[in-house]
């Protein structure tokens, strides 16, 4: 198993891509501990859910205390929630703006800024964020999206430098997924994705499981020479 007794983190495990890799990790001998606003709503052997924000700094320094009291070591962090609230420039509010930046890019901040050390101590780790394809090309009605998606990218290739300035292995890379077939992408007509497939190379939406298969090869021994990286992972989308 790659990734046999290993600690996992997981932000909005709960659906989607983020359930996608915590059950993936699992079967691969992981110790995931899924953080979500709300209780998991599935059962998954070897997942532990646990009731916070990632906008909540005191809830995130008890729970990255309570990880690390409890399994000794803290080996993968996956900074995967993330929200949005589209508008046209025009049309978005400061409250559209602010809830955004606060969650996607501030939320990641936040936990490594407690994780990273802890790792830095360790002197080993492997930090994921999942970024976007628009945070890569921009797209129409996502201005705040797409900033906490570029963000997320400038703060990998920052951290990837800072905590392994002094020799320590911890790795910091990026997945920035394309249009993937998750629960809310079902709800979307297909007048509106049938342009999405047009524009990409491979004819169709990605599936949460071919993140999880990224997110994968990147916390692995597999990935061992690999930081600062960015793995799109968007079927060859043109926007």
């Amino acid at each position: 198993m790659r990734l046999k007794d290993k600690v996992a983190i997981i932000t909005g495990g709960s659906s989607g891509i983020g359930k996608a890799v915590a059950q993936m990790f699992v079967t691969e001998g992981a110790k995931v501990v899924s953080l979500d606003v709300t209780k998991l709503d599935y059962e998954f052997e070897g997942i532990e859910g646990y009731v916070g924000s990632v906008t909540n700094r005191a809830e995130l320094a008890e729970f990255v205390k309570y990880v690390n009291e409890k399994y000794g070591h803290i080996d993968i962090l996956i900074n995967n929630a993330g929200i949005t609230r589209d508008a046209l420039i025009n049309k978005m509010t400061e409250e559209m703006w602010d809830l955004v930046i606060d969650v996607n890019l501030k939320g990641v901040f936040n936990l490594t800024q407690l994780v990273g050390p802890v790792m830095v101590e360790q002197k080993k780790g492997s930090i994921i964020n999942i970024s976007s394809v628009v945070g890569e090309y921009g797209n129409i009605g996502q201005t705040n999206y797409a900033a906490t998606k570029a963000g997320v990218i400038g703060m990998t290739k920052t951290w990837a430098k800072e905590f392994s300035r002094k020799g320590e292995a911890v790795r910091v890379n990026a997945i920035a997924p394309g249009y993937i077939n998750t629960d809310m992408m079902k709800t979307v007509p297909d007048k509106v994705l049938d342009p999405i497939r047009a524009k990409t190379m491979l004819g169709r939406l990605g599936e949460p499981e071919e993140i999880a298969y990224a997110a994968l090869f990147l916390a692995s021994d597999e990935s061992s020479f690999i930081t600062g990286h960015i793995l799109s992972v968007n079927g060859g989308l043109r926007l």
